[in-house]
């Protein structure tokens, strides 16, 4: 819940030409599962490497339409997204490098090499570099190589500043600016591929949800509640992501308090919970009361019921994704509660785009002018807290297709059966 207000408006070609590249086609349809195993994980097919070289032609495809010569990013979702390396930063430089034409390039430390070949899944040149080397100088001459030096370089948006700092003073030919249309362009277009894996790693957590909340007593404290969690999802062979468990008063800020917590017959618990299958996530929030809910529990509960719903209608090909945080944001308004952000009512955006990482861009958020498009993935979880009292916040996502969104998974119908 980070990212209010900016404009990241890429333009609805962009988005619509990358659905077409990427085989979104006029709708997203799924996968034939695998057959079922002993783990809801086994299900699951990791993304291949032909559909990451897919990525990459993509990639080469939006670089040639807007005049870029090459893009860099370094380790992290990006890195992996395009080759498959997973690999961790630090204060050496690791760097893919993406040319308009012919294979990736991975620039790596020499004594790191060999570790980071393990996980490679696509042709790429590599140029290792020694500790008294620059790796700087390695990547501008794998660039020169390529006759590129000359050109536009795009860096992606998470790229550090020392990096790209260095980049530019051994590209002093070269022009070194964002390129994030290019890594937003192919990354923000779901394919089936990876849509299939954010439903079994939401099924994974629905399920989790499912067999804790029963469990749940007075006196338990939020980390009982999180192993909980904790011990199904890794059962079900996904990664925990995390567990957020707020109970009681802390339920009222949404990302939680540093007060102990325990639960007490009729406190709210606020659960926000996520998991990993093969490096796709799961992000979804349920809210619950231990014994009988009240009469304030269960209207604020229903509202977010409705604003919820509302974002979900809302949320169509074509629509600025800020439409959808206005709409819910009217409807709450009219509810007595903010203006717009303020306290006490809603006090975050609608959502946030979610894939590999559980916040991508763009997000459900007031003046983000970005269409939406088929394949985009997006959190909806509408929040409403009250300060010295209790919140609730239901988290379901979606995915956009030609015939509206669907949901990974459905939100439960009322308070009374909060899991679904």
């Amino acid at each position: 819940m980070d990212t209010h207000g900016r404009d990241t408006s890429l333009g609805r070609r962009a988005f619509l030409a990358g659905a077409g590249a990427l085989g979104l086609g006029a709708s997203v349809s799924l996968p034939a599962a695998a057959a079922p195993a002993g783990r809801m994980a086994d299900r699951a097919r990791p993304i291949t490497p032909a559909e990451r070289q897919a990525r990459i032609r993509q990639a080469q495809r939006l670089m040639q339409q807007q005049g870029v010569s090459a893009i860099v990013t370094e380790p992290g979702a990006s890195m992996e997204y395009f080759t498959g390396v997973r690999w961790r930063r630090s204060e050496r430089p690791a760097l893919a490098i993406i040319p308009r034409e012919g294979n990736a390039a991975l620039i790596v430390p020499k004594f790191e090499e060999g570790s980071i070949r393990e996980t490679l899944l696509v042709p790429a040149e590599v140029r290792a570099w020694e500790e008294d080397q620059s790796p700087y100088a390695i990547a501008a001459g794998l660039i020169a190589d390529r006759k590129l030096a000359s050109g536009r370089i795009g860096t992606e948006e998470t790229l550090r500043t020392f990096i790209v700092q260095g980049l530019t003073g051994a590209l002093p030919s070269a022009t070194i600016e964002p390129g994030t249309a290019i890594f937003r362009g192919c990354r923000m277009i779901k394919t089936p591929a990876e849509i299939a894996l954010m439903q079994v790693a939401a099924d994974i957590t629905v399920a989790a949800y499912r067999a804790t909340w029963p469990q749940v007593r007075a006196g338990m404290t939020p980390a009982d509640i999180g192993a909980m969690m904790s011990r199904f999802t890794t059962a079900e062979g996904a990664s925990v992501g995390f567990n957020l468990v707020l109970i009681g008063e802390a339920s009222a800020y949404p990302h939680g308090s540093g007060k102990p917590q325990v639960v007490r017959e009729g406190d709210v618990v606020l659960m926000d919970c996520g998991c990993n299958v093969h490096g796709y996530e799961s992000d979804i929030s349920r809210t619950f009361v231990v014994g009988s809910p009240g009469a304030q529990q269960r209207r604020v509960w229903d509202q977010v019921r409705r604003g919820q719903q509302i974002a979900f209608e809302t949320a169509q090909v074509g629509v600025a994704a800020g439409a959808v945080d206005d709409a819910v944001r009217h409807f709450y308004d009219g509810l007595g509660y903010g203006p717009g952000y303020a306290l006490p009512g809603l006090s975050h955006r609608t959502g946030h785009g979610i894939g590999m990482e559980g916040h991508e861009p763009v997000n459900f958020v007031r003046g983000e002018r970005t269409p939406l498009a088929l394949g985009m993935c997006f959190s909806n979880e509408p929040g409403l807290y009250l300060p010295g009292s209790f919140g609730v916040r239901l988290e379901d996502c979606i995915y956009i297709t030609a015939q509206g969104p669907r949901w990974f998974s459905r939100p439960p119908a009322s308070l009374d059966r909060p899991m679904g």
